[in-house]
Formats: C-alpha cells, structure tokens, sequence
C-alpha cells in the first residue's frame, strides 16, 4: 500500500479537494475549452468561475509546498550548526508558518487564466 496515497473521501459528506495535478489538468481544460469552443456569456463566466478556483488552489499548494521545502532548508541548517541559538530557529519556523497563512495579503489579488 502506497503512503502517498489519500482518502478520496470525507467523513462528513464533503467532496475531496483536489490533487494539484489534478486541480492543474482541469484547469489546462478550461482554458483549452474556453480557447476553441464557442461558449455562450453564462457559460464563458462559469468557466471562468470554475478555474479561478482550480487556480487558487494550485497557488496554495505551490505556496505550502515552498514553506515546507523552507522549514526543511532551515532544520538542515539549523542541524550543521552548532552555534546556532534554538530560540532564532523556532522564531523563525512560527514565521515560516504564519506566512503561509496569509495567501491572499501577499498576492495581488488578479486572477489570471491565460
């Protein structure tokens, strides 16, 4: 059995968020749909609606993953030195944590499909 693997479902009846592979692949098909098919008004916005949110998601889970790969950098860091005072360390994890809640402060809040 894969560890990588999740639940594809939820105990209280929610649908799963996407994989980022999988929020990507369907944003890839929006935009290739909305590119080549003729859509009407309503369905071009719902579309648009549709791979906003596909997209927040990916900038999310780029975001998380680049604080992980920070923290890692930081505790590799932190190991090969000796001197290195414990409190600028946690100091500097609760930031690493903190920034990673706050997506929408740091981004302009544009929302670009193409």
């Amino acid at each position: 059995m894969s560890m990588a693997r999740r639940k594809s479902t939820t105990t209280d009846g929610e649908s799963r968020r996407p994989t980022f592979e999988e929020a990507l692949d369907g944003l890839e098909k929006i935009v290739e749909t909305m590119e080549h098919e003729h859509l009407a008004l309503e369905e071009l916005v719902s579309h648009y609606e549709k791979g906003s949110e596909l997209l927040k998601r990916c900038e999310s889970m780029i975001k998380d993953a680049r604080n992980r790969i920070d923290l890692i950098t930081l505790q590799s860091q932190n190991d090969n030195s000796l001197d290195t005072d414990p409190q600028i360390v946690d100091d500097a994890t609760n930031s690493l944590i903190i920034n990673s809640r706050d997506d929408s402060d740091d981004q302009d809040n544009e929302i670009r499909l193409f």
